[in-house]
């Protein structure tokens, strides 16, 4: 088992959100993996603590599944027979063949005792699985707290398809060496990219313009804008699993061991705010979903972007302090789309992240081989008969489906067929009215 060690950024906006922007895809079987309800996996005050996942194939036999502990997500106890404080986690993993229906492959179980250094604020572990070539895999991972008695879930897939696709390669920082669990780089960050395959000469660096789109409302029936643009150019280095690589501009850099090879790993730069909103520019994006293209070009081009962005806020609100708590709400959610959505765009800017920022996180998640469902209350239904009250929950739902591409495992879109009724009138009419939208309380529009 490897440690390594690495800082994290904390990012305050209004109340203090801890964002450390990491493309965790969670994807299961055709049939529902788990029947219960995962809603905690989108929402941060349900979530105990949040490891972080990354898996490599180190061979056609052998993958391993990397576990990152934040030490401030850890709990530690001085209540052991060596008298220091220590955490005690538990890692179950059960590995599925998704490709001959979700047959189980392997299993896993570590029991691990974390004694807490000062000067660390992280730990990793690592699983080894048991592979075959040409498969699809997904890893259902569960991590007990011992001391606390709670469990976090996840669903990290991957495959063993191809020796060029991103399992095969492993990015680490430059100067520390430390396992990289994020693909989001920054200007002047140096990291090294390694791939695990066969020797290779050369290293093919695709260079894209940002992705700037946003997903239309989910009460249109138009599919999802996706890459599908050309490279401004590809340069060629020559490989070393030493060579640092610094991506200066914003956008996505797709790096292949070929110059015809479809498959690689993606790096993206957006910009040195994200995944931050710390300046009117990058604030009044997200505003789109709220407000018609003319009204953010408005606040983009006026002369003092601050004082536009402020004025929305304050027609919305109607005075300083009901601003100031739409304000935090609607950027909480921003960040953490961007923490949990994030692709080759910014999370607020995906289909998911439109939901999320809107509505809120879910109140139910479904997770399937192909997507994930989820379900908002909506209000409950009292009725009585023969003495008897019967109550009837109700929810609405947005299907996601998981798209396949060369960038991103986290891609999802909308299935706007399954979703023909959405609210999105009342929601967004809410908003403008000073009031965050829920479905369970009709009465607040």
């Amino acid at each position: 088992m490897n440690n390594y060690k690495i800082k994290s950024t904390i990012t305050i906006i209004g109340i203090t959100v801890i964002v450390l922007v990491m493309m965790i895809s969670c994807k299961s079987t055709q049939i529902a993996v788990d029947s219960k309800d995962l809603s905690y996996l989108y929402n941060p005050t349900k979530s105990p603590f949040s490891p972080r996942y990354n898996i490599i194939n180190q061979s056609d036999e052998s993958s391993v599944l990397s576990v990152k502990f934040f030490v401030n997500d850890l709990f530690f106890s001085e209540a052991n027979p060596r008298g220091v404080p220590m955490a005690q986690i538990l890692i179950t993993v059960k590995l599925y063949n998704i490709t001959q229906g979700r047959r189980l492959a392997d299993t896993a179980f570590y029991n691990i005792s974390i004694v807490k250094e000062e000067t660390q604020p992280e730990y990793i572990y690592n699983v080894p699985l048991r592979v075959t070539k040409g498969i699809e895999y997904l890893a259902e991972v569960k991590i007990l707290d011992r001391l606390r008695l709670q469990v976090v879930q996840a669903f990290v897939p991957f495959n063993t398809m191809s020796y060029n696709n991103r399992y095969n390669f492993l990015s680490r920082g430059h100067f520390m060496k430390n396992l990289l669990f994020n693909p989001v780089v920054r200007v002047n960050e140096y990291v090294n990219l390694i791939y695990n395959r066969t020797p290779v000469d050369s290293l093919y660096v695709s260079y894209y313009q940002p992705f700037l789109e946003v997903p239309y409302p989910p009460s249109m029936l138009l599919p999802e804008k996706v890459l599908d643009y050309d490279p401004d150019t590809t340069i060629v280095l020559p490989y070393s699993d030493t060579l640092p690589l610094m991506f200066p501009n914003k956008g996505i850099y797709f790096c292949t061991v070929g110059r015809d090879i479809s498959d690689g790993y993606t790096f993206c730069n957006f910009g040195e705010a994200f995944p931050s909103m710390t300046t009117p520019e990058v604030m009044i994006e997200p505003l789109i979903y709220l407000t018609s293209q003319d009204e953010v070009t408005g606040m983009l081009t006026a002369a003092r972007q601050k004082t536009a962005l402020d004025d929305f806020w304050i027609t919305c609100g109607g005075n300083v302090e009901k601003s100031r708590e739409l304000i935090r709400i609607f950027y909480t959610r921003v960040l953490y789309s961007n923490y949990y959505f994030t692709t080759y765009r910014e999370g607020w800017r995906t289909e998911r992240g439109m939901i999320y920022i809107i509505y809120g996180p879910p109140d139910k998640v479904y997770k399937t081989s192909d997507g994930e469902n989820w379900g908002y209350r909506k209000p409950v239904i009292k009725s009585s008969w023969g003495g008897r009250y019967h109550v009837k929950e109700d929810y609405l739902f947005f299907n996601f489906k998981n798209r396949k591409n060369a960038y991103s495992d986290n891609d999802f879109y909308l299935s706007r067929s399954e979703t023909l009724v959405t609210y999105w009138d009342q929601a967004i009419q809410s908003w403008r009215k000073g009031i965050v939208f829920r479905l369970d309380n009709p009465g607040d529009f």
